[in-house]
């Protein structure tokens, strides 16, 4: 690998991972990222005189070699975060993941006999197997169940009906679990004493992007470049189709010999000389929905106790609210004040992503004085993030699209497609740790690890392990 010129497009988890990984291993790399900071959606932002991130941002993998390669870089910069997340449905707050006798107390007798009933109709006459989601979450707690703690969050998430929506969200987000499996548990003690670990995670002490802010200062240091503020327009190839260098957006052109992409795939691809027009048809049904990001400056503290909340209610467009207060103290700064965040979901096309501050602003006011979860208590001030392209929508039928460019692209010399957009994969951080991670060993030892496969069966680890506040522990 001596003398390769390597670029990354994209300065995320995936991107820099890779960057770390093969700068620490005597590459030299160069790192184009269109923003003016690294870490992509982990980017940690100063608001108010304190730290907050895009959103709730949990670290948590039970890989060994993801968790290694996330202490090397946070080294003991990290506390741990006992886990609080809950559904808010109706005014009244559901452990999430759900828990059977949470979610049986809290229903109320006429509403558990409904979902008992619906539950136990679907053992009877199991519902029809279209590969959707509201298939996947029926066939395991019924339909009332489905309707109450799943439909409405997911339809504002992806902007589609759930029976629109493919199984795999299901499969990679809410794994293989059952109502039954729930009650049986309820009334079980766990056999491994680490599985109180799941309801912690590490969080760095100066936010999620410190992570990304340590790599890149490790990358800097080995001689390797980050380009901020530069994006990319395409990967160019030369006349026998193998990657030779990028063109950035001033219209420059820069050689390389190989490239790893994270910029959103559909863009990528649609620019790519020798794509086909079957290809270009293909990518073009793929689609990405835009997230907006309402901060709110809340004066006092004691809102409520949880990290984040799932909004389960049809009657606001709001999908999670982050409490950044409930994280670790290091990111409050001593301050007196509450960091809220509003999620709202969107296309393109939708009036919500051209609407201006002060309208969206009005929006999350009104929405979250509607839940009652601000107690009276005044806002301050606020702040409005707006992140395109940053959820892959895994609508019915979306594997058969991205079919043929997989296999395009997997013919494509010299190029590496890793990332939540670059490879569209609904990857938490680790999953896209991960993809860095099998991208460098394949560049530097011809590995051959299939970067298309993470994520899909992620289950399976070689060696389990996790973070403690004493480092890491495994658990198997």
């Amino acid at each position: 690998m001596s003398g390769k010129r390597i670029a990354i497009i994209g300065a995320g988890p995936a991107g820099l991972t890779a960057a770390y990984c093969l700068s620490k291993n005597g590459q030299q790399v160069d790192v184009y990222e269109a923003s003016d900071a690294v870490g992509g959606m982990c980017k940690t932002l100063e608001l108010w005189d304190q730290l907050v991130d895009l959103g709730p941002h949990r670290f948590f993998s039970q890989d060994k070699q993801i968790n290694e390669l996330w202490l090397e870089v946070v080294g003991k910069d990290y506390k741990l975060v006992d886990r609080l997340t809950r559904i808010y449905y109706k005014g009244k707050f559901f452990q999430y993941p759900l828990k059977a006798t949470d979610a049986l107390k809290k229903l109320g007798a006429l509403e558990v006999v409904r979902s008992m009933q619906s539950y136990f109709s679907t053992r009877v006459s199991p519902p029809h197997n279209d590969n959707s989601f509201e298939y996947w979450v029926t066939s395991r707690f019924g339909k009332r169940l489905f309707e109450i703690f799943f439909k409405s969050y997911s339809e504002k998430l992806w902007g589609i009906p759930c029976n629109e929506l493919d199984a795999d969200f299901a499969a990679q987000r809410i794994k293989k679990f059952s109502l039954s499996e729930a009650v049986k548990h309820a009334f079980t003690r766990p056999k491994n004493k680490h599985n109180t670990l799941v309801s912690k995670f590490a969080y760095p002490v100066k936010g999620t992007g410190m992570v990304y802010e340590k790599m890149k200062d490790a990358i800097l240091a080995k001689g390797s470049h980050i380009y901020l503020s530069t994006p990319v327009k395409a990967v160019s190839q030369n006349e026998h189709g193998s990657v030779n260098g990028l063109y950035t957006m001033d219209g420059a052109f820069h050689e390389y010999d190989l490239v790893l992409s994270s910029m959103p795939l559909t863009l990528m691809v649609k620019q790519l000389p020798t794509a086909t027009e079957e290809v270009k048809q293909a990518v073009s049904q793929l689609k990405f929905r835009n997230t907006i990001l309402v901060y709110l400056h809340v004066e006092g503290t004691h809102l409520f106790p949880d990290n984040w909340l799932y909004v389960q209610e049809p009657d606001v467009q709001m999908g999670r609210i982050t409490n950044f207060r409930n994280w670790i103290p290091d990111i409050n700064k001593d301050s007196n004040n509450t960091i809220l965040t509003l999620e709202y979901w969107c296309y393109d096309e939708d009036d919500v992503w051209t609407a201006s501050d002060e309208t969206l602003t009005k929006l999350a006011t009104k929405e979250i004085r509607k839940t009652g979860l601000l107690q009276g208590h005044k806002i301050i001030d606020s702040y409005i993030h707006r992140v395109p392209r940053c959820y892959p929508v895994y609508h019915k039928g979306y594997k058969e699209a991205l079919a043929p460019v997989i296999d395009y692209l997997k013919s494509v010399p010299n190029l590496y497609c890793i990332g939540r957009y670059g490879a569209f994969k609904y990857n938490n951080q680790d999953h896209s740790i991960l993809m860095g991670i099998l991208a460098a060993e394949n560049i530097l030892n011809n590995a051959g690890h299939d970067l298309w496969n993470v994520n899909t069966d992620y289950e399976s680890y070689q060696e389990m392990s996790v973070i403690a506040e004493t480092g890491l522990i495994t658990t198997s």
